[in-house]
C-alpha cells in the first residue's frame, strides 16, 4: 500500500498562538510524510467515517508537538468568544482558559481525510489520495480526545465545513464529558 499523504491548506491554521496544537520544530510536509509512512507501516485506524484516518505518530516524535490543553479546576477563568471559524462558516462560542499550565503531550493524533471525503464539500486543495487536515497533541495519561461538540455538530448538520456524519448518543455524551475537564489556552493575550 502506497498511498501519498499531502498537506490540505486547513492544517496550516495549526501554529503557535492559535489555541491548536502545533510544533515549531517539523514542517508541515514533514508531518505529511510521516503521516504516511505510519500508514504505510499499519499505524492507523479508521475515524468517525469512511475516508477519515487517524494515524498515531511514533513516540520518538511526540516531544516536538505541543498540546494547547490545560486541566480544568475550580481555580481555571474561562474566557468565551463568538468567533468563525473561517469565511462562508456560522459563528459559534468558543472556550478558552485565560491562564493555566499546559500538559505535556503524551500522544499524537494525525487526521487523514480521503480525497472522495474532502471533494463532497470542494475542500480538498491538493489531487492526493490523502490529505493531512489537522493533528492533535493529547495530554500525557489520554488515551482518547473524543471530537468537540461544535465540530460534530456542524458535521451531523451538514453545515458549511462539516462533513457529513451521524453520531451515536454516546459519542456526543462522551465529547461533552471530555470537554468538561480539558480546554485550550487562550493564546492571545
Amino acid at each position: 500500500m502506497n498511498e501519498h499523504v499531502a498537506v490540505n491548506d486547513f492544517v496550516l491554521r495549526q501554529k503557535e498562538g492559535s489555541g491548536k496544537s502545533f510544533t515549531n520544530e517539523l514542517s508541515f510536509q514533514e508531518i505529511a510524510e510521516h503521516a504516511e509512512q505510519q500508514m504505510a507501516s499499519g499505524y492507523f485506524r479508521e475515524g468517525y467515517r469512511k475516508g477519515v484516518r487517524i494515524i498515531d505518530v511514533d513516540i520518538s516524535l511526540i516531544d516536538k508537538f505541543i498540546c494547547p490543553f490545560v486541566r480544568i479546576d475550580s481555580k481555571t477563568k474561562l474566557l468565551a468568544k463568538y468567533v468563525q471559524r473561517r469565511e462562508g462558516e456560522e459563528f459559534y462560542i468558543q472556550i478558552r482558559a485565560e491562564s493555566g499550565e499546559l500538559l505535556p503531550a503524551g500522544k499524537v493524533e494525525l487526521i487523514l481525510y480521503h480525497h472522495d471525503v474532502l471533494s463532497e464539500n470542494d475542500e480538498q486543495t491538493t489531487d492526493s489520495e490523502w490529505e493531512l487536515i489537522s493533528f492533535h497533541a493529547l495530554p500525557k495519561d489520554v488515551n482518547y480526545m473524543p471530537m468537540g461538540p461544535v465540530t460534530m455538530m456542524r458535521n451531523q448538520l451538514e453545515l458549511p465545513g462539516g462533513t457529513k456524519a451521524n453520531y451515536k448518543s454516546e459519542d456526543w455524551a462522551k465529547s461533552v464529558e471530555f470537554w468538561q475537564h480539558y480546554v485550550s489556552l487562550d493564546a492571545s493575550k
